[in-house]
C-alpha cells in the first residue's frame, strides 16, 4: 500500500485519531460522528467529536500510539501533506488548498487568496461578496434552515442570500426545483420575481374585485422592504405601494374604505 493510500472517504491521511470522548480510534471526526451518532442505537451514547480536544494518534503505517504531532515519532513520515495541529487536522489532497483561519479558528477549503473573513458575519467568505452582501451577526454559526446541519464548520458548499442569511448550496438548489424562492428565515424573496409581479399586475387588472369589495383596503407588511402600508384588497394578491413586490402579509382589513388616518403607514 502507497503512502497516498491510507484514509478514509473523508479524508488520505496515514494517521487516526483517539477520540477522547469514548477512547475509540477513527480516520476523522466525521467517521466518529456517522458511528456515534447517526449509527449509535442507544440515545445516551450518541456524540460528536471535537477534534480540537484529541491528544493522541496512532500512525496507520507503524501503529505507534503518540501525542499529536505532523510526523510519526517512530517512523518519521507525514500524516498529511497538509497538517493543522491547532485543528488535528492532516490531508493529502492538496488540490482542495486547504488554509487555516485564525479568526474561524478552523481550517478551510479553497484557498486563503481567495477568501476574506467577515468580523461581523462571523465566517470567511469568497472575495466576491466583500463589500458587496449584507452582514447578519454569526450568520454562518446556526444550523442549515432546510436540512438543520450546523454550517460553520460543515465541508458541504454554502451559498449566502441577498438576506444575508446563509443556506448549504444545494438545500437552496432543491428549493428552487421547487420553487420556493423565498428566504425560509426571513421571507425576503432571493431571486428577481419582477416578470412574476408582472404577471400577477395583469392578472389583477384582468380581475375586477365584485362591487361589494370595491372599498375594502388592506394594511400589509412588506416581507422584501419590511415598510408597512395600505392597498385595494384583492384576492389575487396585495401589492407593496414602496417596491412592487407581491412579497407580503395582510394585518387587516377596513371594510369601509380607507380611514382619516389611511395616508399613514399600517400597524405593524
Amino acid at each position: 500500500m502507497g503512502l497516498g493510500d491510507h484514509g478514509c472517504k473523508h479524508y488520505r491521511r496515514r494517521c487516526q485519531m483517539v477520540a477522547p470522548c469514548c477512547g475509540e480510534v477513527f480516520w476523522c471526526r466525521h467517521c466518529h460522528n456517522e458511528a456515534k451518532t447517526t449509527n449509535e442505537w442507544d440515545p445516551s451514547k450518541r456524540h460528536e467529536l471535537d477534534r480540537t480536544t484529541v491528544r493522541s494518534l496512532v500512525c496507520a503505517l507503524c501503529d505507534l500510539r503518540q501525542p499529536v504531532a505532523s510526523l510519526c515519532a517512530g517512523c518519521g513520515c507525514e500524516f498529511g501533506a497538509y497538517s493543522c495541529l491547532k485543528c488535528c487536522f492532516f490531508d493529502d489532497d492538496l488540490h482542495k488548498q486547504q488554509f487555516h483561519c485564525e479568526a474561524c479558528g478552523i481550517c478551510r477549503v479553497g484557498g486563503a487568496s481567495n477568501f476574506f473573513h467577515c468580523n461581523t458575519c462571523g465566517c470567511c467568505y469568497a472575495n466576491s461578496l466583500q463589500g458587496n452582501h449584507v452582514c447578519v451577526e454569526n450568520s454562518m454559526r446556526q444550523n442549515c434552515p432546510v436540512c438543520f446541519e450546523y454550517l460553520f464548520d460543515s465541508v458541504r458548499p454554502t451559498a449566502v442570500l441577498p438576506c444575508g442569511h446563509t443556506i448549504h448550496s444545494e438545500c437552496l438548489k432543491d428549493m428552487e426545483k421547487n420553487r420556493q424562492l423565498l428566504c425560509p428565515i426571513c421571507m425576503k424573496t432571493y431571486a428577481d420575481l419582477a416578470p412574476i409581479w408582472r404577471r400577477i399586475d395583469q392578472e389583477v387588472a384582468d380581475t375586477p374585485m365584485p362591487t361589494d369589495y370595491a372599498n375594502w383596503v388592506a394594511h400589509i407588511l412588506c416581507n422584501d422592504c419590511n415598510q408597512a402600508g395600505h392597498v385595494p384588497f384583492h384576492i389575487l394578491g396585495l401589492k407593496c405601494p414602496h417596491c412592487s413586490s407581491y412579497n407580503t402579509r395582510r394585518l387587516a382589513i377596513d371594510r369601509n374604505g380607507p380611514s382619516p388616518a389611511a395616508n399613514s403607514p399600517g400597524p405593524v
